[in-house]
């Protein structure tokens, strides 16, 4: 549930419209194959999957960042495809390919999927509820600990494509053609996972991230289609966000709509109800603040390519971020997740630069 001394925890105190100097970081894939003692673990583990669901292994890569580098948020280590997973869709992850799904084409791979309402769903993630039970008692009193989910929306691509594609046209093309099976498909997604939230809270997480990462795929707020976005994306989280709060009062919710560009950002919070916007590395941030009032909890939008680059670039950036929010509740990250390549030492030095 929401932890009392959350107050005390920097992260949550920016969530609840305090700006702080410096602001608190973390970093989306902190936990990852950019840190030696995870690939470490990683090959210990065995499948990627195998990571997800061991409480063990999922605790030690989620705590490997925070030991390291003292970030002021850690998030569970999981993925957003457990969820389909849970349903009975079967769900791989191919070395140097990434996930592979078995496609939802049509009502008849739908129709075997598991109802919401099955017990079974929650049996499969009951792992992930150990690891944030585990995270909560084993993490520094002052870090916040963050669960997640894949928004409605980018899950649905998947499970309809069998995998991720530049321009998601299998779930844009069956959204046309079948109008009402994609409805379906994202009201069992919008239940399960709004209950699943709520249980990553009652299990200690302190607030969640919701991830759109392919909102970007919808044609904009200016497009002919203008209404895609809400209707698939904004609408259905404002569901889950609305669910959450029901269940958890006060819930602190973070909602990353990546690709959904300058007008996308600006319409998260007042379109979801979330607390906070997390911002992608293509979108002006200071552009974006102008927009918003004052007291709009902006999160991001470090390009994660300059953190491979290093050096001056990289402070220039840091130091571009700090201007565009200061005196304004803000949580420093990426605007995308670290990538393999990037260099343990210029996340030191970024880090450096924003705690000075």
């Amino acid at each position: 549930m929401v932890q009392g001394q959350g107050t005390e925890r920097r992260l949550m105190r920016v969530l609840a419209g305090e700006p702080l100097s410096p602001p608190p970081a973390w970093v989306m894939r902190q936990a990852g194959r950019y840190l030696p003692e995870y690939r470490a673990t990683r090959a210990e583990a065995g499948s990627f999957l195998d990571l997800c669901y061991s409480p063990d292994f999922a605790v030690e890569v989620t705590l490997q960042p925070i030991r390291r580098f003292g970030f002021d948020a850690a998030i569970l280590f999981s993925d957003i495809l457990v969820v389909p997973h849970a349903l009975g869709q079967d769900v791989r992850f191919v070395e140097g390919e990434g996930p592979r799904l078995d496609p939802l084409a049509g009502r008849s791979e739908f129709e075997r999927l598991r109802a919401a309402e099955d017990p079974a769903v929650f049996t499969h993630l009951a792992p992930v509820f150990e690891t944030v039970r585990r995270l909560r008692a084993e993490l520094p009193a002052e870090t916040t600990l963050l669960g997640f989910c894949g928004a409605p929306w980018t899950v649905a691509s998947y499970m309809i494509g069998g995998r991720g594609t530049p321009d998601l046209a299998p779930a844009r093309a069956l959204a046309a053609s079948d109008t009402a099976l994609v409805d379906e498909l994202i009201d069992r997604l919008v239940a399960v996972q709004t209950e699943y939230l709520v249980r990553q809270f009652q299990a200690g997480a302190d607030a969640v991230q919701i991830f759109e990462s392919h909102a970007g795929s919808l044609p904009d707020a200016t497009g002919p289609e203008a209404d895609a976005l809400a209707r698939w994306s904004f609408r259905p989280i404002a569901r889950m966000i609305a669910g959450i709060r029901a269940r958890v009062p006060g819930a602190r919710i973070i909602v990353f709509a990546r690709g959904s560009g300058l007008e996308g950002h600006a319409r998260v919070v007042a379109e979801t109800g979330a607390d906070a916007v997390g911002v992608d590395w293509a979108v002006d941030l200071a552009a974006l603040r102008a927009r918003l009032p004052a007291n709009t909890v902006t999160q991001g939008n470090l390009d994660p390519e300059l953190l491979i680059t290093g050096g001056p670039a990289l402070d220039a950036a840091v130091a571009a971020i700090l201007q565009a929010t200061a005196g304004l509740p803000h949580i420093f990250n990426l605007g995308h997740g670290i990538t393999p390549p990037t260099p343990v030492a210029h996340v030191e030095r970024m880090l450096a630069r924003l705690r000075a």
